[in-house]
């Protein structure tokens, strides 16, 4: 039964049409994820499912009584309005308190915001994740979602995606984060050119329905020019000589990669990094720094000694806070370490892309201004000019000679990052770059940075990316150190899930924060406790009491999941009363279960006793 349903609508802003002739439908539980290039008409589609924009042409039709929760990149709150009041709205405290879901989604989204916080002092993140827990708390048939991932780190984001996959909710999700379409997209749409091309599964599906589709048209267009000359060599020769059929073969998706070859050629790469870097890039001794400054805000390394050599590319995972951009910007060189010293090698020549918009002349054009860094650049074995290179992240054409400060974030962001490349730098510090990046210019990035010689650190929540151009992972953990994962994202998921990673969700002012939030902590068992920034309950630091309480969350998750198994087993033994064989199975599951949970129980009276609940 479709939810919503599109018949021929026809919608354009000024002369460019976005939608074109398009009719579609939402099912009841179907979830859909749409990519596209950014303008492309993506924000536009859902914004006339959603009812939020009448289109120019069709008619777009709601079941009666559809409740549709629609997230959009505009900000909607009322500035004077206090999170809890968005959030929560008119829930008494003990009935949301109460209430797992609703703990779950506070504590994943905005467990470290005091609830009496106004949405005017918020920053756009936070604004962002409160809009965000506001919808899921709400109940919907269809929630419709515009970069739902934006602003937030990779856990939340995984989180997300295993909230949304097991909501009976359908979902319309519009992102360039691929890993979380994956995640979450049974159907991908692709709207480009005024159409909305569909296609079955997530994204790994949709780019190799789409490479097949490809693939025939091509062989398609390829009869059709051996037809062509065909006919004219019979009209030049008379009959025809014999000649043996093309055959086309219709193969399975991994003949499409068969001959591939892999995304980067490893060795040569390093091979001409070392030459261009010698031995020491960067060597950490005994480094000891703090976020905020010598002994001031959350400790970051400690007594750290590090190498990063020529070649590597390394990418750095932690929650937000945990201090990445802090350690690219020691090894930028604009921060200094409070103790222990950084050695740099004598032949870097270092680019960093930090989060804030380096200052660009605004009168100048777009080609302009990267040709007067580099008209030419070597990337692996090809030459590009600056023209070409533009082409390549989304500049086309006119849009070349466009003058730089009538320029969209994004797109400074773009512009900003290839200026960095054309410098031929052999070290590449990248803090964000896929940010405002669509999916289109994200590969052709990736791309780039496939034939670039060099080392490469990088910070980034798209988890693809992420693991898309580097080729090792480490993890900020709390503990001071830099933590190799060998089994990458997964590994650092699985490390945060279990309790072993001590990072806590805080910033700079995040402890005092959590001091004048108790309600939000108590209630949820997240990450925050009821403790004063010093010393928590019993005795313990405040830092000990948020990971015990995180603990004790994660055991009552737990506890929660095996209670609705036995309850499950409970009512399928009660079905299969005369069958014997059946019972005795169900039996020895509801046995297994029982020993979990008399394991994690005891594990949960520990945790309690240590907190003194």
């Amino acid at each position: 039964m479709n939810l919503v349903n599109l018949e021929s609508v026809s919608h354009a802003y000024g002369p460019k049409p976005l939608l074109s002739d398009v009719s579609l439908g939402v099912e009841a539980g179907e979830r859909i994820g749409v990519v596209g290039r950014n303008g492309g008409g993506k924000t536009t589609l859902l914004s006339v499912i959603a009812g939020a924009v009448q289109p120019d042409k069709g008619r777009v039709t709601h079941n009666r009584g559809l409740r549709v929760g629609f997230l959009s990149q505009q900000d909607t709150l009322d500035a004077g309005a206090a999170v809890r009041e968005i959030v929560l709205g008119e829930r008494a405290e003990h009935e949301w308190a109460g209430d797992q879901r609703v703990r779950e989604i506070l504590a994943n989204l905005i467990g470290d915001l005091d609830l009496d916080a106004r949405a005017g002092d918020l920053s756009g993140g936070e604004r962002r994740r409160t809009a965000l827990a506001q919808l899921l708390i709400d109940d919907h048939d269809l929630i419709m979602l515009d970069e739902p991932t934006n602003h937030l780190d990779i856990e939340a984001i995984a989180w997300l995606a295993g909230h949304l996959a097991a909501s009976k909710s359908a979902l319309v999700a519009v992102t360039h984060d691929r890993w979380f379409l994956d995640a979450v997209s049974s159907r991908t749409w692709e709207v480009v050119d005024g159409r909305v091309e569909r296609y079955e599964g997530g994204y790994a599906a949709y780019v190799l329905a789409k490479a097949e589709r490809a693939r025939i048209a091509q062989a398609a267009e390829e009869r059709r020019q051996n037809l062509m000359r065909k006919e004219i060599a019979w009209l030049r020769r008379g009959p025809p000589a014999r000649t043996s059929k093309p055959k086309f073969r219709i193969e399975a998706a991994q003949a499409l990669i068969a001959n591939e070859p892999p995304a980067r050629e490893t060795v040569e790469l390093m091979k001409f990094a070392a030459a261009r870097l010698g031995r020491t890039v960067y060597d950490l001794e005994d480094v000891t720094l703090h976020a905020g400054g010598p002994d001031s805000g959350p400790l970051v390394l400690d007594d750290l000694t590090w190498q990063f050599g020529p070649g590597d590319r390394i990418g750095l995972i932690g929650v937000n806070g945990s201090g990445k951009s802090s350690v690219l910007r020691l090894l930028a060189g604009t921060v200094v370490p409070d103790s222990g010293r950084v050695i740099k090698g004598k032949t870097v020549r270092l680019a960093h892309l930090s989060q804030e918009l380096a200052e660009l002349d605004p009168a100048r054009r777009v080609l302009e201004s990267v040709e007067e860094v580099r008209k030419y650049l070597q990337v692996g074995k090809r030459e590009w000019t600056a023209s070409q290179l533009l082409e390549r992240l989304g500049f086309k054409g006119e849009a070349q000679w466009k003058v730089v400060g009538d320029l969209s974030g994004g797109e400074r962001r773009r512009l900003q990052l290839l200026r960095l490349l054309m410098d031929d730098p052999n070290v590449l510090l990248l803090d964000e770059p896929t940010n405002d990046l669509d999916i289109e210019t994200l590969n052709e990035l990736e791309d780039l940075l496939d034939a670039w010689p060099g080392t490469l650190v990088l910070v980034s929540h798209d988890r693809y990316f992420l693991e898309r151009v580097t080729d090792r992972c480490v993890a900020l953990l709390g503990d001071g150190k830099l933590s190799l994962l060998p089994g990458g994202v997964d590994e650092y998921l699985e490390r945060r899930a279990a309790g072993t990673a001590l990072t806590a969700r805080l910033g700079t002012s995040a402890n005092a924060t959590i001091a004048q939030a108790p309600s939000v902590a108590a209630a949820s068992g997240g990450v925050a406790g009821t403790s004063t920034p010093d010393e928590g309950l019993s005795g313990l630091s405040a830092k000990e009491e948020r990971e015990l309480r995180k603990e004790l969350n994660r055991l009552e998750r737990q506890l929660d999941k095996l209670s609705d198994q036995e309850s499950r087993l409970h009512a399928a033994m009660a079905d299969a009363a005369s069958d014997y064989e059946k019972l005795g199975s169900l039996d020895a599951q509801l046995r297994e279960i029982n020993t979990q949970k008399d394991t994690i129980e005891a594990e949960w009276l520990e945790v309690a006793d240590r907190l003194g609940d």
